[in-house]
């Protein structure tokens, strides 16, 4: 098993937690924007295996899992976050990296990789990046559970086996929401209003698009509701370079429904 190192530094004074193991071509991995969500939970599956090849740094997005909160709003905020991975990036190897953004967290990669002359590769599961008009699956993943019953439909938005949404699954996912009883109303803040306008904020502009020169795989979900692949086939089609791979009996998190398909995509992309 590898033995994960803790990378946490601070940004803008917010503590940012970060974990870093294995060894080969760094990598930074970064989650999406539900409740709960964390490196903790999306990555769990992979991060073992990736560490067998790869050199991987894996970090809690501001608001999200271990790192801290912002003292005020916006919560929900692209430029800051982007500036967060900067941060991260200058504490990674020096050379070229890799990306592997899920959700929101795909739009972030894409964006880096317009700016960052040391993002060589991208990798993106269920990208958020492209116009869409959100839908009810959409606003469930985007508003705070606040009993079981939402909590399961949640579960449901973003997995296509709900098979595995088990009472174990819901206690895990209880601790994991409700613990802390300053995080739901955090969430809430971060997607009060339109949610639409928080879709519209991670669209990656067309000259961004432009300048993105290096390889990319995209991962989508047949099945995804909340986020639909036409998301990614919007993406590529302004990235020649783009590979997408849509993956059926498969929603949203890509990583945790289909693990090995993940990794053969990452090996194919990082070598």
């Amino acid at each position: 098993m590898t033995s994960y190192t803790n990378r946490d530094f601070a940004f803008d004074g917010v503590p940012v937690h970060c974990i870093a193991g294995g060894a080969g071509f760094p990598i930074l991995l970064v989650h999406g924007s539900g409740p709960g969500a964390a490196t903790a939970g999306i990555w769990r599956h992979v991060l073992e295996p990736l560490a067998e090849r790869y050199h991987v740094h894996a970090m809690d997005l501001i608001g999200f899992g271990a790192s801290g909160r912002r003292a005020a709003p916006p919560y929900f905020d692209i430029d800051f976050w982007l500036g967060q991975c900067r941060a991260a990036i200058a504490r990674m190897p020096a050379g070229p990296i890799g990306i592997v953004g899920h959700s929101v967290s795909g739009a972030l990669a894409l964006k880096l990789a317009a700016a960052e002359p040391r993002v060589a590769k991208v990798m993106t599961t269920g990208s958020m990046g492209a116009r869409f008009e959100i839908n009810d699956a959409t606003r469930i993943c985007w508003t705070f559970p606040t009993d079981r019953d939402a909590l399961v439909r949640m579960g449901k938005a973003i997995t296509y086996d709900v098979s595995g949404i088990t009472d174990a699954w819901i206690a895990q996912r209880e601790k994991t929401l409700f613990e802390d009883r300053q995080y739901g109303p955090y969430f809430s803040k971060m997607f009060e209003g339109d949610l639409q306008r928080y879709a519209d904020l991670a669209i990656v502009a067309e000259d961004e698009l432009s300048r993105i020169e290096c390889p990319v795989t995209m991962m989508h979900g047949r099945e995804d509701e909340p986020f639909p692949p036409a998301l990614s086939l919007a993406l590529a089609n302004r990235l020649p370079q783009a590979d997408v791979v849509l993956l059926a009996r498969c929603s949203h998190s890509v990583a945790l429904e289909w693990p090995d398909k993940f990794l053969a995509a990452a090996r194919l992309l990082f070598g």
